[in-house]
């Protein structure tokens, strides 16, 4: 069995942008995350569910066999990471996905990509029932015959989730650590804290999200342990946290607005990264009661606008993300940011996370500007 190490996702540059910060009034800085591997964040905590269910499962069966139930940007991780990893891993997507992200799983190497049912559920449900349920007793039996000495099992088939995971969450984390070592010190004389002042990123089912508090949550933890051996004693500035979603697509809003988990009725919105119709249970627990030092606010924006940020985007720095990535691009600049963070000054350090995302083309970003053009809001 392969057992290699490597991680399947990259450190990825932290870069100012001088337009940007320009029509902001302040720093605004992009975490690049779509040129990780797969093409977007999702590389770092699918990556890490992966790696680490590989290490896991490396004492009990000879191979490990991946199935992954996004068509999108999870999936897309899922195959570039079994790949650079030596696994096999299997799609399982609904019948809506689109041509183009079908085409792009083949092309990065998944084993198959199997069509089935009308939503991701549908996908999903099937996915389990034909793949990891029925596999749970030949299992126990394998596990029972390689204690009588008979050796390792032929294969074990493991369930990718898009997004409601720990590891998956802990692996979106690791960008925290990046960002502080890439962003310049802190200049107003804090001896602790994170060096940004508000972190915006864009919000699904809250993989990244989590993932966000989570590696601040640590941060914070971690530089308040080692600061108290200082003789400073002011307490550090809460961190701003935007979670931005599209209108239609809003599922962490609605949760907010009902005061409890809730699903959307549809999917609305054209942003359909976004299209989780309910939030993970932690990505609400998260917005309703942040860790200390961190505040959440969420965002919500219209598909124009998102589409806005998306050509934003393409114009300043030839960089081509899609819809799900765009609103927060378009949230950090402008009256926007300065309605969400009153306390808005020339030196304070926004992080944008440019999560990517591979339903994107040069052809739909000319149908976005002539839309906008012709005044879509």
């Amino acid at each position: 069995m392969h057992t290699s190490t490597k991680k399947p996702w990259i450190e990825t540059p932290l870069i100012e942008s001088a337009t940007l910060s320009k029509q902001a009034g302040c720093h605004v800085f992009l975490k690049l995350e779509l040129l990780q591997p797969s093409g977007s964040f999702k590389s770092r905590g699918i990556g890490n569910l992966i790696l680490s269910e590989l290490k896991n499962n490396a004492n009990k069966a000879k191979s490990v066999h991946f199935y992954s139930s996004s068509g999108g940007n999870a999936g897309l991780a899922a195959v570039h990471a079994a790949r650079d990893l030596g696994c096999a891993c299997t799609v399982i997507v609904p019948h809506s996905t689109k041509p183009l992200m079908i085409a792009k799983l083949r092309d990065a190497g998944a084993t198959e990509v199997i069509q089935h049912g009308e939503s991701w559920f549908d996908a999903d449900s099937y996915l389990r029932r034909e793949f990891i349920e029925n596999q749970a007793q030949a299992q126990v039996q394998s596990a029972a015959g390689s204690r009588a000495g008979a050796g390792l099992a032929e294969s074990v088939n493991v369930y990718v989730p898009p997004f409601d995971h720990p590891l998956i969450w802990e692996g979106a984390g690791g960008m925290i650590g990046e960002m502080a070592r890439q962003l310049p010190p802190r200049e107003d004389g804090e001896q602790s804290g994170f060096p940004a002042d508000v972190v915006v990123c864009s919000v699904g089912g809250g993989g990244l999200f989590n993932g966000m508090i989570d590696g601040l949550e640590k941060y914070i933890k971690s530089s308040s342990s080692s600061s108290t051996s200082t003789t400073d004693t002011s307490p550090a500035k809460n961190v701003r946290v935007l979670a931005v979603e599209t209108r239609g697509a809003d599922s962490l809003a609605h949760a907010l607005r009902q005061g409890k988990l809730s699903s959307l009725s549809a999917i609305e919105s054209r942003a359909t990264s976004l299209g989780a119709l309910c939030v993970a249970e932690k990505t609400l627990a998260n917005a309703v009661s942040p860790p200390a030092g961190i505040e959440v606010t969420s965002v919500v924006g219209s598909d124009a606008e998102a589409a806005r940020g998306v050509v934003r985007l393409a114009d300043e720095t030839r960089l081509q993300v899609e819809l799900a990535c765009g609103i927060s691009l378009e949230v950090a600049v402008g009256e926007r940011l300065k309605e969400l963070i009153p306390d808005l000054r020339p030196e304070t350090k926004v992080v944008v996370v440019v999560c990517g995302g591979s339903n994107i083309t040069a052809e739909m970003i000319a149908e976005y500007r002539l839309k906008l053009q012709d005044g879509w809001v």
